[in-house]
């Protein structure tokens, strides 16, 4: 089991960190941009839910031997870059479908927001180095069970990231809700929102190359 003080101080610097604006944070005013508060919420579940492979890889070892191999990284890199413009683009064609909508998301299943979520959370590399190079700092090896000390770090930090994503995604779908009064600005807002998902693709693809 993890020790307390390793826990707390896991907690503190997952929380810290997590409440710097980073690619999930942006991810996730996209979303909320584009599909309002619902879509938002789902979007953030199903990226902590794509999270979870990466954290049971890197309690059973696998995902260390993911983020060392340059080939295996880059693929994963590029595939979710790929899969976050291609979401950009579809918000962006769709924009016009929902202008008139107070939630959006109610045109699309809540399986697919959740899915979508899901696979940007699973491929998502930044997060998973995070795991690999942070995670077994505060494991106490004398303590044994190792890969259970890491799946309960990997589950605090979910925890923590669905709390201040979630808080993220309600302020971006309210803002949503007000420009809804208006079909022109809320056309702008979910391009915006589209554009924000095509920048940070981008962003993920020119980015964190292994050296």
């Amino acid at each position: 089991m993890v020790p307390l003080s390793n826990l707390l101080t896991f907690a503190l610097a997952a929380a810290v960190l997590i409440a710097v604006p980073g690619p999930s944070v942006l991810f996730v005013i996209g979303r909320s941009l584009a599909l309002g508060r619902k879509g938002g919420l789902l979007s953030v579940l199903g990226n902590a839910l794509g999270m979870i492979p990466q954290i049971v890889a890197v309690a059973l070892g696998v995902g260390v031997a993911l983020a060392q191999s340059v080939l295996l990284f880059t693929i994963v890199k590029f595939a979710g870059a790929a899969y976050l413009v291609f979401l950009g683009i579809q918000a962006i064609r769709h924009r016009g479908r929902s202008t008139t909508a107070a939630d959006p998301s109610r045109s699309a299943s809540t399986f697919r927001v959740l899915r979508e979520g899901f696979i940007v959370g699973a491929t998502n590399p930044k997060s998973l180095v995070f795991f690999v190079a942070v995670l077994p700092q505060f494991v106490e090896y004398t303590s044994g069970a190792i890969p259970l000390q890491l799946a309960i770090l990997g589950a605090v930090f979910l925890l923590i990231a669905l709390v201040s994503d979630s808080i993220w995604a309600l302020v971006a779908g309210t803002a949503r809700q007000w420009f809804a009064r208006s079909p022109t600005r809320i056309s702008r807002l979910s391009t915006t929102g589209g554009a924000m998902m095509i920048a940070l693709g981008g962003t993920l693809a020119l980015t964190g190359t292994k050296n």
